[in-house]
């Protein structure tokens, strides 16, 4: 089959190896050349994917059985009509259009299907925002409708953060819709990304959950298996069920949630590999989350998923800008037991721009902590250079 992979950041990297593993092609497109997952690629294309023209016309030129998206910021309303051409879009063109904007998701979920979520409004302009915050109150959270990698995304504790919020919101904004999300600050005890593989022929299988640290929006360390009670794991499994049923399609889809005193309040969905699902590289599953995803796109049948191993994840990122990154350190991680990495590959860097990932395992029985910090350690060894 052929894969047109709209982005090529860390994550379309290891799904493209995925895919080159069982003989796969996989054509990866970017806005800028030398974009991680190009370097492993059949063919590569560099365009800007909120071109419409531009992305009819390589689906023209390459005719792809699958369009798989990775990022946000891609004019997916097009999508419609490659599905209509006979192509797959993965996980459906219904998806990839609702879950790139938050306000469609979030209306889905909170509106159409009951989920619990936070209280939140919407705000086009920094008076709106105002209404939104006195609305939902303080303290509380403002994202783009379009983002990635928490960009744009703050908290609001007093009036003077208002205008900040905005203007920091519509400069950390991908595509081009200006609008932000301003929602309740839900005290949370945890943070759970539950991995949700939906199967064209197949039962919807759940990955065991994945905790996570977040700092300025973006993940720092995620771990797997997480710590949840039953009662509230059921929960979270029959909202990701129902979300992503809601959406159609194949594929697997990272579901994020709050976990409170009063319940699991629904976050926020993403309809493909999650970044901290790459602790799954740790081999804490029989089959990674770029394994997972392309067996349930090519519906080729997935028994059961098993938890082998307790692992973390820990990024390492740049602190400078560069356009030749350098790295030390590595003989260092590549000594410890347990212990691996993964270097992106990106062509350049910047400060908080997440370049590698150090990835830690040991036995199920293994406390959690532990696994953590031996990770959070192991990111340490590894510095990257301009």
């Amino acid at each position: 089959m052929k894969i047109l992979l709209l982005g090529s950041g860390e994550l379309g990297k290891e799904f493209t190896i995925a895919a080159q593993r069982i003989g796969q092609i996989v054509i990866a497109v970017d806005s800028y050349e030398n974009a991680p997952a190009m370097q492993v690629a059949h063919d590569f294309e560099v365009i800007n994917m909120l071109d419409g023209e531009a992305l009819d016309r390589i689906v023209a030129k390459h005719k792809p059985d699958f369009i798989v998206p990775e990022i946000e910021a891609i004019r997916t309303e097009r999508f419609y009509d490659y599905e209509k051409q006979g192509i797959t879009v993965v996980p459906s063109a219904k998806a990839a259009n609702f879950t790139m904007n938050r306000k469609a998701i979030r209306d889905l979920a909170s509106k159409e299907l009951g989920l619990k979520t936070a209280k939140y409004r919407y705000a086009t302009t920094a008076e709106e925002l105002q209404k939104g915050v006195e609305a939902v109150g303080m303290p509380c959270v403002v994202k783009p409708l379009m983002s990635s990698s928490g960009k744009g995304q703050s908290t609001i504790k007093t009036e003077a953060d208002i205008e900040k919020a905005w203007k920091y919101a519509v400069e950390g904004s991908r595509g081009d819709v200006v609008e932000v999300i301003v929602e309740s600050f839900v005290k949370f005890n945890s943070e759970i990304t539950l991995l949700t593989v939906v199967q064209n022929d197949n039962p919807t299988l759940f990955c065991a959950p994945i905790g996570h640290r977040q700092e300025r929006g973006d993940y720092q360390e995620s771990w797997q298996p997480a710590r949840i009670s039953d009662n509230n794991l059921y929960e979270a499994q029959d909202m990701a069920e129902k979300v992503t049923e809601a959406l159609g399609g194949a594929g697997l889809f990272g579901v994020e949630f709050f976990l409170a005193d009063d319940g699991v309040y629904f976050s926020e969905l993403s309809p493909r590999p999650h970044d901290t699902g790459m602790v799954t590289l740790a081999g804490t599953q029989n089959f990674n989350e770029f394994e997972l995803h392309l067996r349930a796109i090519l519906s080729l049948p997935i028994f059961e998923i098993t938890l082998e191993k307790a692992g973390a994840s820990a990024v390492i990122l740049a602190s400078e800008n560069s356009t030749n990154p350098t790295y030390s350190g590595i003989e260092k991680i590549a000594a410890l037991p347990k212990t691996d990495f993964r270097i992106f590959g990106k062509p350049t860097s910047r400060p908080y721009r997440r370049m590698a990932v150090a990835l830690v395992s040991d036995t199920v029985e293994t406390a959690i902590e532990e696994v953590v910090e031996k990770a959070k350690n192991a990111a340490r060894l590894i510095t990257v250079h301009s």
